[in-house]
């Protein structure tokens, strides 16, 4: 019953299903195959007739003979796609899979190479006994500036240094704002590392970049020292570089601590005697440190002459520069498959 499909009966349907499947069975290759679609599923064809024949139905009989309709394709469709020959030439048969194959491995991702360095840091500090804190990258002019010490009209504070949001809200230059906000709920003892991104408003370079990573230390208790930061810093250093790393202080300024220091540590690649990374000094500044800053425990609220401490902060990126032989950081922020995929 599929010579005319213009008053199509729902017997007539059930007739065109039997055909359509009993003909699937000789499908055998590309041209059969197309010529079974072009019959029943194409622009022309059979079940397209069937749905162009409905205007001619009682409109009380049209929903159910629809209904017949819509099943009808479904079930040529399927059967179409899931006849022997269609799954044989899409490679989808039962048995064309052999599962004694070796399997694929699928590719696995692996953290930034500034995260691991980050991280590393962080899992030495921790076994040192050192928390870890964290606090807002928009900062205001208080916590970045003023509690920690900075004159009104100190060079930082200008534009050409610092992006400003408003006239009291800045992205933070450092993460010593997080020494003020710790201290400011926690009284002494504090022991914490505070890890995070800055921003400055420098010039991008091989050397230099506007977004970078620091990682902030603060202890502070009653007879804290200059030789417990010296011995922590050691520690450090021998732990995350080599067990026989030797580190030198020399003297500097922070507006936030007093006295301020700059802690170079022995070169890991030529072990002090000079190259082309030391440039041939044998030494590399890693970071700066000194003793807590009275004028910043009081801003903190913290009795400087009870207590004392000891804070520092280094670059993660020129840690992982060194470390790992990079001589340009902007390769850390080009997301670079074929740099990232070196780590």
């Amino acid at each position: 019953m599929t010579a005319s499909t213009e008053h199509t009966s729902p017997e007539d349907l059930e007739q065109i299903r039997r055909d359509a499947l009993a003909q699937l069975q000789s499908v055998s290759d590309e041209a059969s195959a197309e010529e079974f679609r072009i019959k029943y599923l194409g622009a022309k064809g059979i079940v397209k007739k069937i749905f162009k024949g409905m205007k001619s139905i009682a409109p009380e009989e049209r929903k159910a003979f629809g209904a017949r309709a819509n099943t009808l394709r479904t079930v040529i469709e399927e059967a179409f796609k899931e006849a022997p020959w269609m799954q044989k030439s899409t490679g989808t048969a039962p048995h064309s899979f052999d599962p004694t194959l070796p399997g694929f491995p699928f590719p696995r991702g692996s953290l930034h190479p500034l995260m691991q360095i980050r991280n590393e840091i962080r899992d030495i500090f921790i076994s040192m006994g050192f928390d870890v804190a964290h606090g807002p990258e928009v900062e205001s002019d208080w916590y970045n500036f003023e509690a920690l010490n900075f004159a009104p009209h100190h060079p930082a504070r200008d534009m050409q240094d610092t992006f400003t949001i408003s006239d009291n809200v800045v992205l933070r230059t450092h993460t010593s704002p997080v020494q003020i906000r710790v201290m400011e709920k926690q009284q002494p003892p504090v022991r914490c590392i505070m890890p995070g991104r800055v921003y400055r408003n420098e010039e991008v370079s091989a050397r230099s970049y506007c977004l970078f990573h620091q990682v902030e230390g603060l202890y502070v208790d009653e007879n804290v020292s200059f030789a417990d930061l010296k011995g922590t810093l050691l520690a450090f250093a021998r732990r995350f570089f080599d067990e026989k790393t030797h580190i030198k202080i020399r003297p500097s300024y922070f507006p936030f601590t007093e006295p301020s220091v700059e802690v170079d540590v022995e070169c890991f690649l030529c072990k002090g005697a000079g190259c082309s990374v030391c440039k041939k000094s044998g030494w590399l500044e890693i970071l700066g440190a000194g003793m807590v800053h009275p004028n910043v425990f009081a801003s903190a609220g913290v009795d400087p002459e009870k207590y004392t401490g000891f804070a520092f902060g280094m670059g993660i990126e020129r840690i992982a520069m060194l470390k790992c032989g990079i001589d340009d950081i902007r390769l850390f922020f080009e997301n670079d498959v074929r740099f990232l995929n070196q780590f």
